[in-house]
């Protein structure tokens, strides 16, 4: 894969304030149930970058705690190995890290470009001066961490550059699925090309939708809690549907659904576009009907479908790895970029290990087992 994505700097900063106008300086909790954290805005360098901070609240989600991140979630990750023999050390060493990190006070952190969803986007680095964006945020946190997520391989590779010259400590986190060329992946891979037809015949039944009520909105809100809380994990963001609603009456997230023959939404997902990336943040189905009907299949294929239409490339995120490699996904791994120079030296030290342990332990780990 050799595209990056783009996106003009004006165009960023136009969908970082409607996302501001939202969120800045407003409590997170009611759109997002287990999410306590300040929304707040940087502007320097050219940019306008969305910022969360965080002050050590408990029992947040993974998208604005490192503590959650690279502890409870690792536990669970460990767990969901399936292969008894590795998952034990692994657990007893997730374990240990998940307590040292908390008293470390890895959770005093500022997230910049954090927009509360599993994958944020970036625009290209060439036109932002990112020195005025760290010093800005120095400035008016200087008891907190610096961190910048979700920082891959193949479409942030000046980003990890800059920031590692800079003195950011790489971490990363997970591996990731990569779509480019969809028209081309729709010709060759069989299982996208068996998917794909499956769509059509609902789109010419009529079952595909993007018009939604409010009831749909609360439907779509349900969806998704069935699938990543009840289905996957607690430690997931759980959206609520003002947020949803909040965010599709913006322009923020393009949704589409799936209805059966009574028009009941029984699928939906939600994406956000960013220039000539599409990224999936709000998926759900109904988990209660049988595989055989294909719904994920169904809404992964709609937002590759949509990014081929517009020659948009896809991060399709983390999970269910083999099924996105079969669709011609490619794996990246992802990572987290963290200052923590100026930081008390329990946290200096800890962030300095999870790098370490991270890249040596957790990155072969990823790649061996494909996850």
């Amino acid at each position: 894969m050799s595209r990056v994505p783009a996106m003009a700097l004006d165009t960023f900063n136009a969908k970082a304030w409607d996302y501001l106008r939202l969120h800045q300086g407003k409590p997170t909790r009611p759109m997002i149930a287990n999410v306590q954290c300040r929304v707040d805005a940087v502007q320097a360098g050219g940019v306008v970058f969305p910022v969360t901070i965080n002050d050590d609240e408990p029992d947040n989600a993974w998208v604005c705690s490192p503590l959650t991140t690279y502890g409870h979630y690792a536990v669970e990750e460990v767990d969901r190995l399936g292969r008894p023999l590795l998952a034990a050390p692994l657990r007893v060493l997730a374990s240990h890290a998940a307590a040292w990190l908390r008293r470390a006070d890895i959770d005093r952190a500022v997230a910049v470009n954090n927009w509360l969803v599993s994958t944020n986007a970036y625009p290209r680095l060439g036109a932002i001066g990112l020195n005025s964006v760290v010093a800005q945020v120095r400035e008016r946190w200087p008891a907190h961490a610096i961190w910048f997520r979700s920082l891959n391989t193949v479409h942030h590779a000046d980003w990890l550059r800059a920031l590692s010259d800079m003195g950011f400590v790489l971490v990363p986190s997970r591996q990731v699925y990569l779509f480019d060329d969809i028209e081309r992946l729709s010709r060759e891979r069989t299982d996208l090309k068996r998917d794909l037809a499956m769509l059509s015949r609902q789109d010419a039944g009529g079952h595909l939708s993007r018009h939604f009520d409010d009831a749909d909105l609360e439907r779509v809100a349900e969806l998704y809690t069935e699938l990543y809380i009840g289905k996957y994990s607690g430690l997931n963001p759980r959206y609520g549907a003002a947020l949803i609603a909040a965010w599709h009456r913006a322009n923020l997230l393009e949704l589409h659904g799936i209805r059966d023959a009574q028009g009941v939404l029984q699928g939906a997902v939600g994406m956000l576009r960013f220039g000539d990336l599409l990224t999936s943040p709000i998926v759900g189905y109904n988990t209660s009907l049988p595989a055989r009907q294909g719904l994920y299949r169904m809404l992964a294929a709609l937002v590759l479908r949509e990014a081929g239409r517009d020659g948009c490339m896809v991060n399709l995120s983390a999970g269910v790895a083999h099924f996105k490699r079969q669709r011609g996904g490619e794996p990246a791994i992802e990572y987290s970029a963290v200052l923590v120079s100026h930081m008390p030296t329990r946290t200096r030290r800890a962030v300095r290990a999870l790098g370490a342990i991270t890249r040596h332990v957790g990155v072969p780990i990823m790649r061996h087992y494909r996850l």
